[in-house]
Order: structure tokens, then sequence, then C-alpha cells
């Protein structure tokens, strides 16, 4: 029994500790990626963001 709440400790803090966390946006804007060389940021993109998305199209800063 105490074996089994080991296990199942172990995996809740494994589980816990390989949660995603929430980044801050790379870019304040798109002037800011066009200065680091970014253009056409696709949806999925790490420094995607819908701000920068004018036209709704999936593309940040074209």
């Amino acid at each position: 029994m105490v074996r089994l709440l080991l296990v199942a400790a172990t995996i809740a803090v494994t589980a816990v500790g390989f949660a995603p966390v929430a980044s801050a946006r790379p870019y304040k804007n798109c002037t800011e990626a066009h200065q680091d060389g970014r253009y056409n940021i696709p949806q999925g993109d790490p420094a995607y963001w819908s701000g920068g998305d004018r036209d709704g199209d999936g593309y940040a800063c074209e």
C-alpha cells in the first residue's frame, strides 16, 4: 500500500513538473519583429499573436 502511494505521488509530481509554462510574447509590436528579421509569423509559432494578424489570415506582421 505504501509503495502504491509512493508511486502515485511520484507520477503526480512528475506530471506537474513538466506542465507547460506560459511565456510572454517575444515582440511588443510588428516593428520589433521586423527589426529582428521576423515577417509573416504563422499561427502556431510562439511569436505569433492575434493582435499582429490584422487581416485574420493566420500570419502576423506581414
